[in-house]
């Protein structure tokens, strides 16, 4: 059986976003040229239309419920944070499903 170790479990996360940015948002197949760190909004890389595609993209591809009060910049402004995000949205789904069992 092939284990997925917490580390690339955690990079995962950043390598789709990235890919997802590259792709849809910078119509970019090169990789995405910022550090993880870097702010979209700073860089240009998304508009208020690209804020709702990283919504639908969080949603779709991680099935993470997204309230619109958390539709924020400490949340959807760089690859960092919206991983953290997304990390933490399915830890708190992974504790609630376990309690309710």
């Amino acid at each position: 059986m092939f284990l997925i170790s917490n580390a690339q479990r955690h990079m995962e996360i950043e390598t789709k976003i990235r890919d997802f940015i590259a792709r849809n948002l910078l119509f970019n197949e090169a990789e995405f040229p910022h550090e993880d760190s870097a702010s979209f909004l700073d860089k240009g890389v998304i508009d208020s239309l690209g804020v709702l595609e990283l919504v639908t993209f969080a949603v779709r591809e991680f099935g993470v419920q997204v309230d619109p009060k958390e539709v924020t910049p400490e949340n959807f402004d760089s690859v960092t944070h919206l991983a953290a995000y997304i990390r933490r949205k399915l830890k708190t789904q992974r504790e609630a499903r376990c309690a309710a069992a």
